[in-house]
């Protein structure tokens, strides 16, 4: 895929599907000094926002910051989470998996209430199924986006980020848009562990950093920690969901969106 050419068709999860987490990905000192340089997105306009998440957690670690910073400016924020993060570790009986889903939802409201936003909208849909729901996903955002104030921001997983249910959501967000008001925003999450500085799949020309103070970011990393149940391991002798890699990555690069 080049720059031009939309990720809602192409997508990028062949790419994503190569480069597993026990990899390592590209490091965060190979994104952070790569020389080029991008616009900055301007917070100002933004009257309210609609942060959309596939899981409970990539809001957080895709775009916690700008979520705390606007929240600190009087900022409306309100996260919706799409699945209910069910099948984060794997095939598990119907009660343990009942039981991760109510740990997912209980992290996620303690990160929001670390980043100073709302209490969470859960859509409750099955975790790494998302794109079997796309239609009902963009009905449901676009409901919540014409309830807000004309020109609300609607922050999403990128349509390329490569994981299914982010690329799934990113679409469906993306429609729902387009039926509304609002303004699409995307976020990257797992493109900074798959691709590379210059990557022709990513659409750098689209590319905004977001001008972050040091207490949003603090509050971000707070936030983080609150997941527990995807950084530490859910068994003794196994692997956590998330790599300890992945949160300091994050951090290093900062926040992006393709607008």
């Amino acid at each position: 895929m080049t720059a031009a050419e939309p990720a809602e068709t192409y997508g990028n999860a062949t790419r994503f599907g190569s480069r597993p987490l026990s990899c390592g990905g590209t490091p965060g000192h190979v994104w952070t000094s790569w020389d080029r340089c991008f616009g900055e997105l301007d917070l100002m306009p933004c009257p309210a926002l609609v942060v959309v998440a596939p899981h409970p957690d990539d809001e957080t670690l895709g775009f916690g910051a700008t979520m705390a910073l606007l929240a600190e400016r009087g900022i409306d924020v309100q996260v919706v989470s799409v699945s209910d993060g069910g099948a984060a570790h794997g095939d598990l009986r119907p009660f343990d998996r009942f039981r991760l889903e109510r740990t997912r939802s209980a992290e996620l409201s303690k990160a929001a209430k670390v980043l100073g936003v709302a209490e969470p909208i859960s859509l409750g849909l099955p975790d790494g199924e998302l794109a079997g729901h796309q239609d009902s996903i963009t009905d449901l955002l676009t409901g919540i986006l014409q309830a807000g104030p004309p020109g609300t921001w609607c922050a999403t997983t990128w349509r390329g980020d490569g994981h299914p249910d982010h690329e799934a959501v990113g679409r469906a967000a993306a429609a729902a848009v387009r039926r509304s008001a609002a303004v699409l925003l995307e976020y990257p999450v797992w493109m900074w562990h798959w691709a590379r500085p210059a990557d022709s799949a990513v659409p750098w020309d689209r590319a905004l950093t977001v001008p972050l103070t040091t207490s949003a970011v603090a509050r971000k990393q707070v936030a983080a920690q609150c997941f527990r149940s995807q950084f530490h391991p859910p068994t003794p002798g196994a692997g956590p969901v998330l790599p300890p890699f992945v949160l300091p990555r994050l951090l290093a690069v900062g926040e992006m969106v393709f607008r």
